[in-house]
């Protein structure tokens, strides 16, 4: 069952690209804003669940993985940084809030980057790798949306 009321952010890009820091750097943001913040990384879910397939149907299971951790959760927001290189993976996650983190053109795993589709659609498109500044802007967007 989903919280209505928490927001789902997703960070995605390729491996390297930043997510993990950039999603950190957010949570302690809306933290100190006096929000509750859930972290889901995509490698901590997998070691959580023990599953390291990368195979398409593999990456499918993870998405549903991370979306049940996320609809689940009850706090404020929700912050998942992961690479989903597939569009199916980033409509089963149904991210309120999408930041494509566009800082490297080529990732650690050739497989990946194979797979990797660029995204249609975000709210935001980080192009370099300075999270400071760039979790400030995502943080002071998230919190005047809520405020509306």
């Amino acid at each position: 069952m989903t919280n209505a009321s928490t927001i789902k952010i997703l960070i995605m890009g390729l491996p390297g690209s930043g997510k993990t820091t950039l999603a950190d750097q957010l949570a302690k943001e809306l933290y100190d804003a006096g929000k509750a913040v859930t972290r889901l990384n995509a490698d901590a879910v997998r070691k959580t669940g023990n599953d390291w397939d990368f195979s398409p149907e593999g990456r499918i299971r993870q998405a549903y993985r991370m979306m049940t951790m996320a609809d689940i959760a009850e706090t404020d927001y929700v912050i998942a940084d992961f690479i989903a290189p597939l569009v199916k993976m980033r409509t089963i996650f149904n991210a309120d809030y999408t930041v494509w983190i566009d800082t490297i053109k080529v990732g650690r795993f050739d497989d990946t980057n194979k797979a990797f589709i660029p995204p249609e659609t975000y709210d935001i498109r980080v192009v370099t790798q300075d999270c400071v500044p760039w979790a400030t802007i995502i943080c002071n967007h998230l919190l005047a949306k809520s405020n509306v």
